[in-house]
């Protein structure tokens, strides 16, 4: 297996991330959606993709006391610390070649098998060690993807910021079905993917997804645009919503204002005209007393 060395784009391998679909284990992309499976793993890498697992996490109390020994050898070592013990140590005999064939397992998880955001060796990185003897016949597909799975799961579920796990695997999956979909069987380069692919290559097609209009990025970037512009949209609608309803609230009550002066006007109309009345109330008893008294004065006489 050769890896040629290079960076890849941060937005792409998160792309890649987004686009895996957790309890399918597809990969949705404009080309159509990619099963990834244990051997889909294997295939892409050149790794074994059947047999036994690898443990997750080593039991200290259930090894020998030789393994445990190895085991506090490599506990708490960093990514530093290995490079430095695989430069200093000396093969001389079959011990010395195991423990550096161990260090050197370790060392590959780390840096590209089953990386991680912390610099120290992880429990799931010592399983493998302690099956040294049938270390090629380990179920390799199924230890890269289980990680994979948990690195995803806790970057979509669990919101995390950073992302554990080969996404360089996924990433060589997505441009090789991508690339040779549409080809038959006896057309499609030879195992393992990554041999089809040399530093070049994967540079360019790095740039077009990047770049390209139907690339994984882009496709991104765009849904990200159009959820925008649909809050945009759905935001002005509200606020139109309000203020139609603030305008018709407002000419309700200024409609209530005119009926209640109107109302007013006439009850103090209403109230106006009595007063009105009362001085030709008066006039007419005052009539009536002086003819009472003109009658009385004229029979006294």
């Amino acid at each position: 297996m050769h890896i040629p060395p290079m960076r890849v784009h941060h937005k792409l391998l998160k792309e890649l991330a987004n686009s895996f679909k957790l309890g399918k284990n597809t990969l949705k992309t404009s080309y159509g959606s990619f099963k990834v499976k244990l051997s889909t793993i294997g295939v892409a890498i050149g790794l074994n993709a059947s047999g036994d697992l690898f443990p997750e996490k080593v039991s200290y109390k259930e090894l020998s006391e030789d393994n445990k020994q190895i085991f506090r050898r490599f506990q708490g070592k960093t990514l530093k610390n290995l490079t430095d013990e695989m430069m200093s140590i000396i093969v001389g005999n079959e011990q010395d070649r195991l423990m550096f064939k161990r260090i050197s397992i370790v060392y590959i998880q780390m840096t590209f098998l089953l990386p991680t955001t912390i610099n120290k060796i992880s429990p799931v990185h010592l399983a493998p060690i302690f099956k040294i003897d049938k270390i090629k016949e380990g179920n390799w597909g199924a230890h890269v993807l289980n990680f994979i799975i948990k690195g995803i799961t806790n970057y979509n579920l669990k919101k995390k910021k950073s992302i554990d796990g080969c996404l360089f695997v996924l990433m060589i999956v997505y441009f090789h079905l991508s690339k040779n979909k549409d080809k038959k069987r006896e057309e499609r380069p030879a195992q393992p993917w990554i041999a089809n692919w040399n530093r070049e290559q994967l540079v360019e097609r790095m740039r077009a997804e990047m770049d390209g209009h139907m690339g994984m990025v882009k496709m991104a970037e765009t849904k990200e645009k159009l959820k925008e512009m649909k809050e945009k949209e759905k935001k002005e609608k509200t606020k139109k919503q309000k203020k139609k309803v603030s305008s018709s609230s407002s000419e309700s009550d200024t409609s209530e204002t005119e009926v209640y002066s109107s109302s007013e006007f006439e009850t103090e109309k209403d109230s106006e005209e009595p007063k009105r009345k009362q001085p030709t109330q008066t006039a007419k008893k005052m009539g009536s007393k002086k003819r009472k008294q003109i009658q009385g004065f004229q029979f006294r006489n």
